[in-house]
């Protein structure tokens, strides 16, 4: 069973001022597995307080600082706090030794234009930035392997969540009904209106609209369900299923580009397996 904790780190104080609240997933032990919330970070205004997505014009100093204070707390050096820059796509990338040999110039290149990251290293943080868009964790715990994966409307459509448990299957030999999982926070069916256009690209992908969409004078489509459907139909059991139940757009403790547009803050949801012994 998975359980979730809210937790709020404390740092040395001494060497960093701020301190991330981070929603904690309870995936299994030996692995970390998290979202940040906005607050116990350096950032200001609609960054206010805890980003570390640099694609969103937040300030690079304050980004510094908090991705220091979450290195920190996960008891690691910040540059193995990996981020992709996000595209709303489906394209993967696999991080392996010889990616955290790479320069940080050279690493950022790979990473470019990806919507889901891989990994089976102990001791390497990998997650995805949402501000409505729904995160996803995957974990094999047969095969000590993990994924973190963007799932935008876009995304969903292009059914990125059972690509990725193909892509666990392929790379890492996973057998789908081992696999844990977590649905972050993101956009709920009550918040997520969305245009007839976007309802048609659903129906015409073979989404079971009944099941996903509600008209409440526009359409409105239920991402988080969208999802947990793929992964279910992907061989994960049910059971296996952690849904965070958090809508970003009515809570002020996570980010939203749908409230606050989209020069604000992301939530980083991400995963560290622990060094084996």
């Amino acid at each position: 069973m998975l359980r979730m904790l809210m937790t709020s780190t404390t740092l040395n104080m001494s060497m960093m001022k701020n301190s991330p609240q981070l929603l904690s997933y309870d995936i299994a032990p030996g692995v970390r597995a998290f979202s940040t919330m906005r607050h116990g970070g350096v950032g200001e205004g609609a960054y206010c307080s805890f980003n570390i997505n640099s694609y969103c014009g937040d300030s690079q100093e304050n980004i510094a600082a908090n991705k220091a204070s979450l290195a920190e707390t996960l008891g690691i050096e910040p540059t193995k706090i990996l981020l992709p820059h996000q595209v709303h796509g489906a394209d993967f990338c696999i991080i392996a030794p010889d990616f955290m040999a790479l320069s940080e110039e050279e690493r950022a290149k790979v990473i470019e234009g990806v919507d889901g990251i891989f990994t089976s290293m102990s001791g390497v943080c990998i997650g995805v930035s949402t501000a409505d868009c729904i995160p996803i964790i995957i974990y094999d715990p047969e095969h000590h392997a993990a994924c973190a994966i963007h799932a935008g409307w876009r995304g969903t459509v292009k059914r990125i969540a059972s690509k990725a448990v193909a892509e666990m299957q392929t790379t890492y030999h996973s057998n789908a009904d081992k696999l844990k999982a977590v649905i972050g926070p993101g956009i709920s069916l009550e918040s997520f209106e969305v245009g007839q256009e976007v309802y048609d690209q659903f129906a015409s992908a073979g989404f079971d609209m009944n099941g996903i969409a509600k008209q409440m004078g526009k359409w409105h489509i239920d991402l988080p369900e969208c999802n947990r459907r793929e992964l279910v139909a992907a061989g994960i059991p049910a059971e296996n299923i952690k849904v965070s139940g958090v809508d970003t757009y009515t809570s002020n403790d996570f980010f939203s580009a749908r409230r606050q547009g989209i020069n604000s803050g992301r939530i980083y949801t991400a995963i560290i397996m622990e060094e084996t012994k």
